[in-house]
């Protein structure tokens, strides 16, 4: 099977979807790989290295596509800068493996669909212990975690660690996790390493072990949280009357805290708001809040998507793609997802679309010229009825 790997287009991307290491394995495997010049250079994986792992160098988009039967991305197609669709130059009959944001953007799948394009979003990865080295949002949203403290700490006019010294003691730094996914977790982790006082919150009580085992403080607020998770192990959306209480409770913590750092997540859905202007306002001068929810509108009323802003003396960062901020390790992280996931599907040479397994069920967006997760097609008729 030829794939094909292309140089990422999107706005400040610099993650590439197979290594050179994973090229190895692939050549390994009997495939053939063929690389876009330069695709990895912005994640320090030079085009000798990729032919030395065996695979073929291809110096145009248009020319690495024309003979491609499977496209590895990390960002879904999109437009091109000169003119043209990404999406447009994938031949009919191809298959795509990508994040693609399906539940955000489903008219991006639909236009796949009519391409032809069998299309796998990474994102709907099933939470199944059998999928974990598949589950590329966990590996991207670890390297996310440890950014989001490493710019806030960068931001945040004091130090992090208690300091005992002749001129006087520093005192720790106060950080807020808001959400304790892999993200979240990560954070927490590195907040400690860095010397901070963490508390964190989530509307899952069973996170609490996870919170407490890094040595961080489970902050418990009195709201109802039983149905909390789906049966896929994602956050669930709650009530308008939920998230107005949680405002409340948050902006307590928050103005107790330096740096507030907030995850909440819902497929498909915008954010939730879980800190408001009045939560901002509350909270000291200087302090920071780096916001992990940006590109889906933010769980901060005052984040902007892509920008830094100050509001009432607070530093709020809305970087939607902070694991592109380590692109060797994310992509590394990244390819070994993209590669279980190829032997998983691939039997006897080619992609074998066994609908009766529950991965590669989950994960097909389109097929056979129709958008076939009904998820995803029930988010398109919505946006078409609207």
């Amino acid at each position: 099977m030829i794939i094909a790997i292309p140089r990422e287009i999107a706005p400040g991307e610099r993650r590439v979807a197979i290594t050179p290491d994973a090229v190895r394995t692939l050549v390994g495997d009997e495939h053939e790989v063929h690389v876009q010049a330069g695709a990895g250079s912005e994640a320090g994986f030079s085009d000798t290295e990729y032919e030395a792992a065996g695979a073929r160098l291809v110096a145009d988009a248009a020319s690495l596509y024309a003979g491609a039967q499977t496209v590895c991305k990390v960002r879904g197609p999109r437009e091109r800068e000169g003119g043209g669709h990404e999406a447009d130059d994938l031949p009919s009959g191809a298959a795509l493996i990508s994040h693609l944001r399906p539940l955000d953007e489903p008219e991006a799948v639909a236009r796949l669909a009519e391409r032809g394009v069998a299309a796998f979003a990474m994102e709907l990865m099933p939470r199944i212990t059998r999928a974990q080295s598949m589950d590329s949002l966990s590996s991207q949203a670890t390297v996310a975690g440890y950014r989001a403290v490493l710019v806030a700490a960068e931001n945040l006019p004091r130090m992090f660690p208690m300091l005992v010294t002749a001129a006087g003691t520093v005192s720790p730094a106060r950080v807020f996790v808001i959400g304790a996914g892999v993200a979240g977790l990560q954070a927490i982790a590195t907040a400690r390493r860095l010397g901070a006082l963490v508390e964190a919150y989530d509307t899952r009580a069973a996170a609490a072990e996870q919170v407490e085992s890094l040595g961080a403080r489970f902050v418990e607020l009195s709201l109802d949280t039983s149905d909390a998770e789906d049966a896929g192990g994602y956050a669930r959306a709650q009530t308008e009357e939920f998230y107005a209480r949680q405002r409340e409770l948050m902006a307590e913590r928050a103005a107790a805290s330096d740096v507030v750092i907030t995850t909440a997540l819902v497929p498909g859905r915008v954010a939730p708001l879980l800190l408001d202007e009045a939560g901002v306002k509350g909270m000291r001068a200087g302090s920071v809040v780096v916001d992990m929810a940006a590109e889906n509108g933010g769980n901060c009323a005052c984040t902007e998507s892509g920008q830094t802003v100050i509001r009432h003396g607070v530093t709020i960062m809305g970087d939607p793609n902070l694991a592109s901020a380590f692109p060797v390790n994310a992509s590394q992280m990244y390819a070994k997802n993209l590669v279980t996931f190829l032997r998983h599907l691939v039997k006897e040479g080619q992609i074998e679309f066994d609908l009766e397994d529950e991965i590669t069920r989950g994960t097909l967006v389109s097929h056979q010229g129709k958008v076939v997760n009904e998820t995803v097609r029930g988010k398109l008729e919505e946006r078409q009825g609207g």
